[in-house]
């Protein structure tokens, strides 16, 4: 199985920065991409950022020129930086991992909340 830890979540005041992390581990044989979504109270689960194996990168209108996702291959370990952070980016964050086991499977992970304060 894979498992998907996630850290760096918390509360931090509008303008402020966190930095989020994702550690996969178990039996994978590759990544076809990371990403990262949120789910704020009332709402839907949305798509934050997604970085694919080529590197290449996405982003919602929202966080874009705010977040940036980077990832570490020898650790399989993603990153959300976020700055800039404001009251509506409060939600719980997933991490969620696209791979190859023995077939593609995918993954979520706990989540982890984070809280902007106005």
């Amino acid at each position: 199985q894979v498992q998907l830890v996630e850290s760096g979540g918390g509360l931090v005041q509008a303008g402020g920065s966190l930095r989020l992390s994702c550690a996969a581990s178990g039996r994978i044989v590759s990544i076809n991409y990371m990403a990262w979504y949120r789910q704020a109270p009332g709402k839907q689960r949305e798509l934050v950022a997604r970085i694919s194996s080529d590197g290449s990168t996405n982003y919602a209108d929202s966080v874009k020129g705010r977040f940036t996702i980077s990832r570490d291959n020898g650790k399989l370990t993603v990153y959300l930086q976020m700055n800039s952070l404001k009251p509506e980016d409060t939600a719980v964050y997933y991490c969620y991992a696209d791979v190859y086991v023995s077939v593609r499977t995918m993954y979520w992970g706990q989540g982890t909340p984070v809280t902007v304060s106005s």
